[in-house]
């Protein structure tokens, strides 16, 4: 035991030393591209080098990759939470990560019953179903407005997607699709409510799903994030992965590996020049840290916007490690795994004009305008210990 003991030991000191002389080597080669920053959107960048049999580096400052897409240990034993995602829609639906195979890297999408819930103060809720015919059957007389709204692009999502996630510039290849879905989503929020919906659960549902935009509701586009949230949870359902949204990211960097792409993490880039030789260099940070690692190489007037970008309206959430179901009032909140916990439509909207929209930096008369609830079953997501139920996670955006 003490010789297994000692062998153990020496492994451990010397599997470090190893790490950082592989890292240390692939900083010396050079590369067609680097890639600094694993988020998703750094990873599937770098997948697509690969694809094309390009020599690729990824470096990320964190121990593990993902960036806001990871998961961690935040409360007690055994119980895992999503450090920043946790639902993905929009993942589920991704034209790009529809091409890939993930799920032979470990990635598996858990869908609850619903896609989102909405309670009310009394005890009644307003469900988004995976079906468009029940969920406006229960919408009452916006039964048909709502019908009309998401039928034709839920029919047809999956031509609408790459037109509305890919670049802003670009030549519609279904201009007519774009064109119905565009007139609606540039409106505000609030105006779209208005103007098609004429009770309060149909409203509430839907400026709930905009809430996500992280604009003020009186604000042109957030209707668009609203319509196109809307849609996946009609077309894919807002699912969550198994195990926690670090599984996307660790199925991206699999395949990423597979095809001949390093990654390296632990990895902090301070300056360009800390960078191995490479024919593109693509950064997958914040402004501010764009500014700090490439400032020194940007033209002033591009280093000028960066320096006056103002980041949107703030969010924070808290994790909890749960041993039971949350007991609902309304029981059909326990069918989805984002349950919206803003009560009536209004609610959302009343301080939209008092902070002036996303970029307004929040003073003390901020309030606390949304708060959305997330729940993670332990049989279905891996995300916790025998015998516990659930991970619970709720999310708030000030104003």
């Amino acid at each position: 035991m003490a010789r297994r003991s000692r062998v153990l030991a020496a492994l451990a000191s010397v599997l470090p030393w190893a790490a950082g002389c592989a890292a240390a080597g692939m900083r010396q080669r050079e590369y067609d591209a680097v890639v600094v920053g694993s988020g998703p959107n750094g990873l599937a960048a770098a997948i697509v080098l690969a694809q094309a049999g390009r020599s690729v580096l990824v470096l990320e400052a964190a121990g593990t990759l993902g960036g806001g897409a990871r998961s961690e240990p935040l409360t007690l034993p055994g119980f895992v939470h999503d450090v920043c995602s946790a639902v993905h829609p929009l993942g589920a639906a991704s034209p790009f990560f529809r091409r890939l195979p993930l799920a032979a890297h470990g990635l598996e999408w858990v869908q609850p019953p619903a896609a989102v819930a909405h309670p009310f103060d009394d005890g009644t809720a307003v469900v988004q179903e995976r079906s468009l015919p029940a969920t406006a059957d229960r919408l009452g007389r916006d039964g048909a407005a709502y019908r009309a709204l998401m039928a034709p692009s839920v029919a047809r999502w999956e031509q609408l997607y790459p037109e509305v996630l890919g670049p802003m510039l670009h030549l519609p290849r279904h201009p007519v699709l774009l064109a119905r879905f565009g007139w609606r989503a540039l409106l505000p929020a609030t105006s779209l409510v208005r103007l098609l919906f004429r009770e309060e659960p149909a409203r509430a549902l839907f400026t709930g799903i905009a809430a996500h935009a992280t604009l003020s509701l009186r604000r042109p586009p957030s209707a668009a994030f609203g319509f196109i949230l809307g849609i996946a949870g009609h077309a894919v359902g807002w699912p969550v992965p198994r195990g926690g949204s670090g599984a996307i990211a660790a199925s991206l960097g699999s395949y990423l590996r597979q095809l001949g792409g390093d990654v390296v993490t632990n990895a902090r880039v301070e300056s360009l020049d800390e960078l191995p030789p490479a024919r593109a260099i693509l950064l997958d940070v914040t402004p501010r840290q764009l500014l700090r690692i490439a400032g020194a190489r940007l033209p002033a007037w591009y280093r000028r916007q960066l320096e006056r970008f103002q980041y949107g309206l703030g969010t924070f959430k808290v994790d909890w490690a749960l041993d039971g179901p949350i007991p609902w009032r309304a029981p059909e909140c326990g069918r989805a795994a984002t349950v919206h916990l803003g009560g009536r439509w209004r609610r959302w909207t009343r301080h939209g004009k008092r902070s002036g929209g996303a970029g307004r930096r929040s003073g003390p008369s901020s309030s606390w305008r949304s708060r959305r609830c997330s729940t993670r079953h332990a049989r279905r997501k891996g995300c916790t210990p025998p015998g516990r139920i659930a991970t619970c996670r709720m999310a708030a955006r000030r104003t």
